[in-house]
């Protein structure tokens, strides 16, 4: 593929961002986007400094009319679309399952689900259309598992699978592949929300094989090869990268 057209939600930190740089790196062309206009804007001038051409978007995921514009607004200014990374999310509130209310519930839910779900919906508009493109999730580990004190996530997580399986046999015929990256802990902001404190990600970190948490760029790297034409057979697949930990 030719300067492909990336878009990526959830760009700002994390795994989101070292995958805007990972493609910038095969030398896309990128639509990034989050919810912070600085960090934004900051991030499409340092793509466009590594001589891409890139723009950022403000986008809340949850408002089904920001998502169609997001879509919208790519397809305008390159005219097309071939590789979207749905990575916006949250870790919820960790806690007990008797702790978690409805508010809790809404909050993980409705950027982690529903978030994925307008993302999907207005991607896959224009990519049946064109009869091309790629999706890739965020998923995690915990999505196949059952997890203490993390209910909420790990629900939010076997439902973004849910989707992209169901997303990916709609696409199949069309040449519309749709796959989901299932990481393990990695070192991340929200990996250190989620646990905590340092004990908490010490004894997550001494449960994988590997004996240490995955780097972003490395998780960016699954996802570039994902939507990649090396990959062009696989569609409706959650590709674990863990360091070993779902081998247990």
């Amino acid at each position: 593929m030719s300067a492909p057209v990336v878009l990526i939600t959830g760009a700002l930190t994390g795994i989101g961002r070292a995958t805007a740089l990972a493609f910038a790196r095969e030398g896309a062309r990128l639509v990034v986007s989050g919810r912070r206009e600085g960090a934004g804007e900051a991030l499409a001038a340092e793509l466009r400094a590594l001589g891409n051409e890139a723009e950022f978007v403000r986008v809340d995921v949850r408002l089904e009319a920001e998502v169609q514009q997001l879509v919208d607004r790519t397809v305008a200014r390159f005219g097309r679309l071939d590789v979207a990374i749905n990575n916006a999310g949250t870790e919820g509130t960790p806690g007990a399952l008797t702790a978690q209310s409805a508010e809790t519930y809404a909050a993980t839910f409705d950027t982690n689900v529903l978030g994925t779900l307008l993302s999907l919906k207005h991607e896959l508009r224009v990519m049946l259309a064109q009869q091309s493109g790629s999706i890739i999730n965020l998923s995690s580990t915990m999505g196949s598992r059952g997890v203490a004190g993390a209910s909420l996530y790990v629900a939010s997580k076997h439902a973004v699978e849910g989707l992209t399986k169901s997303a990916a046999l709609e696409g199949a015929a069309a040449g519309v592949r749709v796959n989901a990256v299932a990481p393990g802990p990695v070192d991340t902001d929200m990996l250190n929300r989620f646990t905590g404190n340092a004990d908490r990600l010490a004894n997550l970190i001494a449960g994988v094989p590997a004996k240490r948490a995955g780097k972003p760029e490395e998780i960016a790297q699954t996802i570039v090869f994902l939507a990649s034409d090396k990959a062009g057979f696989i569609t409706g697949q959650i590709v674990g990268v863990n360091g070993g930990k779902t081998a247990l």
